[in-house]
């Protein structure tokens, strides 16, 4: 089983390279000159393009070719008071760089919309700013040129002390989406409300692909194993909603997550760097059905995280596991 390591939007390596520099909504409103803030935006927005592409360009000097982009590229690209904004004519060049980069090296590449998009919300207000922030991720994404097989990952959302209910909304409002946004989105299990089990209930019934977190199905289950799920959730890998525009020769692989809990008493929390002793087991436990697979590393240290864990995964080449290259392995089924 082929396995690819990315990381989540920052370096830890590369300096001054933040690709979510922003500027607050109150910082917006004490510039006097409203089209003069605005091309502020679009600077700071261009900047954060630019440190993307230098994050691409470190990834594939280090053979790293799974990444999360920033989703604060554009700063108060979906606030209430901006919607007459059209930023991306201004960008259009930068987004068109960073995506050209992408597509040049086979990359994949997502984003994961924050946690106040939820559509399992009784809100309509929340329901159409969460729309709204789902739609401007799909426009980044086109604005790349990227294809479906670059995805939008969400939680199911809250239960509203009715968890029944509110996956019964996920499903109600995921069905009146676009289906530009619906191809383009991922479902994962959270930590605290919805299990992995619950979570994969919820993509049987949408057609959408699961992505497994298993920091979260440890702290977060019912019981089960996560490996015990694996054959279910890789099932949902093989529909139309996660192989849209992916090559039928090269489909889209499943994708997991993974981080090791802060201690003890934070189970919940991020851990700076990857204990590689949980992930092999599961690892081992899937090869054998899996062909590939890609894990994004949520840890703290971002790609020094990754590296770190490389450099650990090598100490168990006599168990079974083969190094491919600086981000890549091969499991023994």
């Amino acid at each position: 089983m082929i396995v690819r390591f990315g990381y989540v939007a920052m370096s830890m390596i590369i300096q001054d390279s933040s690709p979510s520099k922003t500027m607050t909504m109150a910082s917006f409103g004490k510039l006097n000159d409203r089209d003069a803030a605005i091309r502020k935006l679009e600077r700071i927005a261009e900047m954060n393009l630019h440190n993307t592409l230098r994050l691409l360009k470190h990834n594939i000097g280090n053979d790293i070719r799974v990444y999360r982009f920033s989703s604060k590229l554009i700063p108060l690209a979906t606030h209430e008071d901006l919607q007459d904004w059209d930023p991306f004519a201004a960008l259009k060049d930068a987004f068109a760089e960073v995506g050209r980069y992408v597509r040049d090296h086979q990359m994949r590449v997502s984003f994961h919309p924050d946690h106040f998009t939820v559509l399992s919300t009784p809100r309509q207000e929340v329901l159409r700013s969460s729309v709204r922030d789902l739609r401007h991720h799909v426009k980044m994404l086109k604005a790349m040129e990227l294809n479906a097989t670059a995805k939008n990952n969400i939680h199911i959302g809250g239960a509203y002390k009715d968890k029944l209910s509110a996956a019964g909304r996920f499903k109600e409002h995921f069905d009146l989406l676009d289906p530009e946004i619906q191809k383009r989105l991922t479902l994962e299990n959270d930590d605290k409300t919805f299990t992995a089990a619950e979570a994969l209930e919820v993509c049987k019934a949408t057609g959408l692909p699961m992505v497994l977190d298993i920091h979260h199905q440890w702290v977060n289950n019912d019981g089960e194993k996560p490996w015990e799920l694996w054959p279910d959730i890789l099932k949902t890998w093989t529909g139309p909603l996660a192989q849209a525009d992916a090559n039928p020769g090269q489909p889209l692989p499943p994708k997991i997550h993974v981080s090791s809990p802060k201690n003890s008493q934070e189970p919940r929390s991020h851990a700076d760097l990857v204990d590689p002793a949980p992930l092999l087991a599961f690892l081992r436990e899937i090869a054998g059905a899996t062909p590939a697979v890609d894990v994004m590393i949520e840890a703290k240290h971002k790609d020094a995280a990754l590296f770190d864990l490389m450099k650990h995964l090598a100490d168990y080449e006599s168990e079974g596991i083969k190094i491919l290259n600086g981000a890549s392995i091969d499991v023994s089924g």
